[in-house]
């Protein structure tokens, strides 16, 4: 099972995604932002219902209750969209440090090998 998220993680074209990663915060924020910024029309539209049409205003009452609700809702999921794409830009600046990380430790690991096996070829040359 490791094996296939291995597979896969190792076709995600970092650069890309690391490239993409602000662009996608700025996003998120913008669609917060606006979502934040735009006033519930349902209030708007309760002002400017005539009270002459009493017939007409239960069901008016429920469309404006239910656009209320959505809209609700649609600030709820654009505050989590833009909470999510704050944690993934976070995320891609803590792989990307991890990989430079990791890059270096390899070269280390690859210098300390070499000089390990130079110092083991110049001990077997020196005992023979």
């Amino acid at each position: 099972m490791a094996l296939g998220w291995l597979t896969l993680l190792k076709h995600v074209p970092w650069s890309d995604v690391i490239a993409n990663a602000p662009a996608v915060a700025d996003g998120a924020k913008k669609l917060w932002n606006a979502a934040a910024r735009r006033p519930p029309s349902s209030q708007e539209s309760a002002a400017d219902a005539p009270s002459s049409q009493a017939t007409d205003a239960d069901p008016l009452q429920l469309l404006q209750e239910e656009v209320a609700r959505l809209e609700g809702a649609m600030l709820a999921s654009s505050e989590l969209i833009n909470a999510l794409a704050e944690q993934n830009a976070e995320l891609i600046k803590r792989v990307e440090s991890h990989r430079v990380r990791l890059v270096w430790l390899s070269v280390a690991v690859t210098i300390v090998g070499l000089i390990a096996a130079v110092a083991v070829a110049v001990l077997l040359a020196l005992t023979a």
